[in-house]
């Protein structure tokens, strides 16, 4: 049975894949535009901006009684944005929270959040508010013929597309959004220091973001907690846009106990002293005796940390703390706005605000024209009157006797439309003979005002001169003392040198099945340990009880732990995994301990770099991406080179052994490396050949080779044979050696 296919007069049709693109573009479009990221003119997204103009129309001016949330919610959605209900509320909130906003916009009443659950505010039925003092920068020259005006979503009313900002709220308050491939994370700033960066430029256009950054030092967040991000970090953040930057608590010492007295912004409380807590239970912190929250109205942040004994180094201890706890946290930067010509983009510090400094600009000279075409109106009809006034007998005649007074009056005095109407709307009471004074005295004062006004939009100098005087005043007005201070701190560390308990020398065994147990003392040998049926001795690593242990996958993933973290070698241990999660079934190949040591990473195909052995460390149970391993490849143990080793030696399955300079590894963070061996490829996988030993190795150092039961030691001067430029194949070794397993140090 043949299909046919209908046809409708009037329906378009299109291939699917062009309609599924277009409409993903719209929508993408729509979030970035009219949701997600703000408008680099007033700072503001559009559900904020709504909010903030409904309310002004509600009339919940900064004087005026509290309403209900719930009447503001049900006007903006009603009016100016058909979305959802508990959405546009929790936008509201945000504007009204303290702790969130560096400079809130709404002035709540009732259970508004708390810095500890800011989502713990009641429903809107309980919550009242009304615009905050601050608020006014966005509302006073609304309604001066300073915004274009657009019809709301059903098209029967109009709402401002933007607020006339008077100070730079994008920065004050900062933002954070996500729309569809783009991102904005903007920190919030002090507004005495943005108003008086705006009115440096102003004086000097050409100034540079090292002299911008003496006035605006960093951001400041409402919160008293440091910032600790070094100024080259936060002068590169400015001048690209992006970056991160790193907060830290604020603490004292009292008594012999750590009082904290500020959290980061956006950190609880409750969670930090949580973090802490589950270290204590889990003996990661047998130095520390106590926590108590001390928390009150008078003092909103005090957490108390009390230390088991006098002895203990609470600067190390704090150090600690940072590192593992939310006592310090990293903040993205992504200044991501829309800019004036409309579109998304990132904006450094200095485009920020010279952009801003147009809108500011432009607003005012819109100003300016709204008050000096109202006063040439104004002087307009007052020339009218002052006519009717001197020639009032005939204009009471005319409009008594004429049955179009208005026409007549327009032809006998050469009068405009709105000037006769002017006139046929005066009140008898107006004919007094003090109201021709009056009328001269308004006509004096409008010319000078006009006057004024004109020689402000002619002139550049002054309009520069009034823009920085308003700035002045508002910051005058709504500026205060920058909160979060900017200092230079020692960088926080997990704990190494502390006394966790005694530093004692452990040998971590590592088994085939990736079981893992930490031996007190360098005398155990692991082989001699019991291990699970199936299981066997597979490598063991000599370190001390406050090391860290670093762990790479055969994927070449890296891993690290606390040595004091690792099960006793009493039983058999426990699984790796139960610590660590490594991804695609990937094993356990190696281990490494030590500090600032360099080391060779390579796979067995013949790929490797150099590294420093702080380049493995990670805090992720996942472990994160180091060594790039070529595919049916895999990584192998990690090797430590000592200060006097400046070769490196590496052994093949097919007993061929290449040494080359340390010099031709590449120094990297992560990647596949250089090829280091050539490696000959075999279609079969059981004969692939591949590196199976490397080792560090001085000039000066024999080498053992290991054949099974039989070894091979290769002098200095033997070893020379077998030296090689990297990417060579390498010497095969003497006969009986073609089966070597492994290479072993030999000192001379």
């Amino acid at each position: 049975m043949s299909e046919s296919i209908v046809e409708f007069e009037g329906v378009e049709r299109q291939p699917i894949e062009a309609f599924t693109e277009k409409a993903y573009l719209d929508y993408s479009m729509y979030v970035i535009m009219d949701r997600a990221l703000p408008h680099l003119a007033d700072g503001l997204k559009p559900v904020q901006r709504r909010i903030v103009y409904a309310m002004s129309e509600l009339g919940l001016h900064a004087l005026a009684k509290y309403k209900k949330s719930a009447r503001t919610i049900g006007d903006v959605l009603g009016k100016f944005h058909p979305h959802g209900d508990s959405a546009c509320y929790e936008a509201m909130v945000l504007l009204a929270q303290p702790f969130s906003y560096r400079y809130p916009l709404i002035d709540g009443q009732g259970n508004w959040g708390s810095p500890d659950d800011p989502k713990s505010f009641a429903a809107m039925r309980y919550t009242e508010a009304r615009l905050s003092p601050f608020s006014d920068l966005f509302l006073a020259e609304l309604g001066q013929g300073t915004v274009d005006w657009t019809s709301n979503f059903d098209g029967t009313l109009d709402e401002p597309k933007m607020l006339p900002a008077r100070l730079p709220t994008l920065l004050l308050n900062g933002t954070t959004g996500i729309a569809v491939g783009m991102a904005t994370d903007i920190p919030p700033h002090n507004l005495k220091e943005v108003a008086n960066a705006c009115i440096h430029l102003l004086k000097k256009p050409k100034t540079t973001l090292a002299e911008l950054m003496n006035i605006v030092p960093g951001p400041d967040f409402p919160t008293q907690a440091e910032i600790i991000t070094p100024k080259t970090e936060l002068q590169k953040m400015y001048k690209t846009g992006q970056g991160s930057l790193k907060m830290r608590a604020k603490v004292s010492f009292e008594e012999g106990n750590i009082v904290v007295t500020a959290l980061p912004h956006q950190v609880s409380g409750a969670k930090v002293l949580e973090q802490i807590a589950s270290q204590m239970q889990a003996k990661k912190l047998p130095m520390v005796a106590d926590l108590r929250d001390e928390s009150d109205h008078e003092n909103p942040t005090r957490l108390v940390i009390e230390p088991r004994t006098n002895k203990i180094d609470k600067d190390a201890l704090l150090l600690h703390l940072f590192a593992t706890t939310d006592l310090e946290k990293n903040y993205r930067v992504n200044m991501n706005v829309i800019g004036l010509n409309g579109r998304p983009q990132v904006k450094s510090l200095q485009e920020l605000l010279q952009e801003w400094l147009v809108f500011r600009t432009q607003t005012v000279i819109k100003r300016l024209s709204f008050q000096l075409e109202k006063v040439q109106s104004r002087l307009h009809i007052l020339d009218g009157l002052l006519i009717a006034f001197l020639n009032i007998d005939e204009v009471i005649h005319i409009i008594r006797h004429e049955d179009n007074p208005k026409a007549v009056l327009i032809k006998r005095f050469g009068l405009t439309e709105i000037q006769a109407e002017a006139i046929l709307e005066l009140k008898l009471r107006h004919l007094a003979k003090l109201e021709e004074q009056k009328i001269r005295a308004e006509q004096k004062d409008l010319s000078n005002e006009r006057d004024r006004l004109q020689q402000t939009l002619d002139s550049e100098a002054k309009l520069k001169n009034l823009v920085k005087k308003e700035l002045e005043q508002d910051s005058e007005r709504y500026g205060d003392e920058r909160r979060s201070p900017i200092v230079a701190r020692e960088q926080a560390q997990i704990m190494k040198d502390i006394d966790k308990g005694p530093v004692e020398p452990v040998t971590i065994v590592l088994s085939s099945m990736g079981w893992i147990r930490a031996a007190k003392g360098h005398e155990v040998q692991g082989v001699d340990l019991s291990y699970k049926a199936g299981d066997s001795f597979f490598m063991q690593l000599r370190a001390k009880s406050n090391d860290t242990i670093y762990f790479l996958d055969s994927s070449g993933r890296s891993y690290a732990l606390p040595a004091n973290s690792l099960p006793s070698a009493r039983g058999q241990g426990e699984p790796l995994t139960s610590k660590l999660k490594p991804e695609g079934g990937a094993t356990f190949v190696g281990m490494i301990a030590g500090i600032d040591e360099k080391i060779i990473l390579m796979s067995d195909r013949g790929y490797g770099f150099m590294a420093k052995l702080e380049d493995l460390f990670t805090k992720n149970r996942s472990g994160k991406a180091l060594l790039k391993v070529p595919s049916e490849a895999k990584a192998l143990n990690p090797i430590s080179l000592l200060p006097t080793d400046t070769r490196v030696a590496l052994l093949t399955n097919e007993g061929r052994l290449l040494i080359v300079e340390v010099a031709d590894f590449a120094q990297m963070g992560k990647g596949k490396g250089n090829k280091i061996v050539q490696i000959a490829t075999a279609q079969d996988p059981q004969a692939q050949e591949q590196i199976i030993s490397v080792l560090g190795v001085s000039p000066k150092e024999s080498l053992l080779v290991r054949a099974g039961r039989r070894t091979l030691t290769l002098t200095p001067r033997e070893l020379d044979q077998y030296l090689g430029e990297r990417g060579k194949r390498g010497q095969k070794l003497p006969k009986g050696f073609m089966q070597a397993t492994s290479l072993e140090r030999v000192t001379s």
